[in-house]
């Protein structure tokens, strides 16, 4: 059998799951972000999009074959 993950990244990746749990019953609430900062990763996103979507400039992936 393959082994993925040693023994000290399991107990990193413990860790770190066990502070994601305790830390936010700690900590107290945060305010809310501007408006502008919950605006970035839609910006991001439709960017990809857009960037997806576009046509690809293939004229330098063209193959010819001449025998």
């Amino acid at each position: 059998m393959v082994r993925c993950f040693s023994l000290g990244s399991i107990l990193i990746l413990a860790a770190l799951a066990a502070s994601m749990v305790v830390l936010p019953l700690m900590l107290p609430p945060l305010p809310p972000p501007p408006l502008v900062l919950l605006f970035f990763p839609v910006g991001i996103m439709a960017a990809l999009v857009l960037l997806a979507f576009s046509p690809s400039e293939a004229k330098g992936n063209v193959v010819v074959y001449s025998p």
